[in-house]
């Protein structure tokens, strides 16, 4: 078979790493958006623990969605340093690095929302709770979680600004994406320590300063999809790390 009809290498891990891509920004809208979303309300312990025991199958499938999440982050890893290697490898290991930083503390974090499970359930220990304390407990957890999430975002943020100067010196991917992916890392930064030191100025900015790294990484999973990387320009910087 003729090598033009075959996909190259690194054009394969184009299209792995933005299909998983997509994938991971369903899979945390669905969470964010459909399940807590819908189910958590701000400042009403009772209302959220009373949805959340009508509701328990859809949060159990949101749980499960954020864990396949961070299931495919794990390739897409592989795949951006694999596809960005050629650039600098020692920042393509540290970009890396921070991603797998922010996968861990997600997947860690993951026990607060099983945690609220428990609470609303009817085993024979929680009668030793009054409910107005489980409701509250349950309200915590959920609200723990979101702080969880910034702090993981932390490391990604960071993650963020490494890739972004990656596309940028790369040639063979646009450096638009690159500019779009360092204004992500600087909004997921800003909100994640807004969220620490001054939550009230971070709940300004929610969800208005998210927008700029939604748009950034969907156009990064799009572009890796539809029209992956340079191949020439990739194998060129490759022979001359070689």
């Amino acid at each position: 078979m003729r090598k033009s009809q075959n996909l190259e290498p690194p054009q394969v891990w184009a299209r792995v790493a933005g299909a998983l891509y997509l994938l991971i920004i369903a899979t945390g809208a669905f969470g964010e958006i459909v399940v807590r979303g819908t189910l958590f309300v701000p400042g009403d312990p009772s209302s959220t623990a009373a949805k959340l025991a009508a509701s328990e199958s859809l949060w159990r499938i949101g749980i499960a969605g954020d864990i396949l999440q961070h299931v495919f982050d794990i390739p897409v890893m592989l795949a951006l340093y694999l596809i960005l290697k050629p650039v600098n490898g020692n920042l393509a290991r540290l970009a890396i690095l921070f991603n797998l930083i922010q996968t861990a503390v997600l997947v860690a974090n993951s026990f607060n929302l099983v945690m609220p499970l428990f609470l609303v359930g009817n085993a024979e220990y929680l009668k030793a709770f009054a409910p107005d304390q489980l409701h509250a407990w349950t309200q915590l957890f959920v609200r723990l979680h979101t702080y969880g999430f910034g702090i993981g975002l932390v490391f990604f943020g960071l993650a963020c600004l490494v890739y972004a100067f990656l596309i940028f010196k790369s040639g063979y991917l646009p450096r638009i994406l690159g500019v779009l992916m360092m204004i992500a890392g600087l909004c997921y930064l800003t909100n994640s320590f807004a969220l620490l030191l001054a939550p009230a100025l971070a709940a300004v900015f929610v969800p208005g300063i998210l927008i700029p790294p939604l748009i950034a990484e969907l156009s990064l999973a799009l572009w890796l999809v539809s029209r992956g990387i340079r191949v020439e320009a990739w194998q060129a910087r490759a022979v001359d790390l070689a």
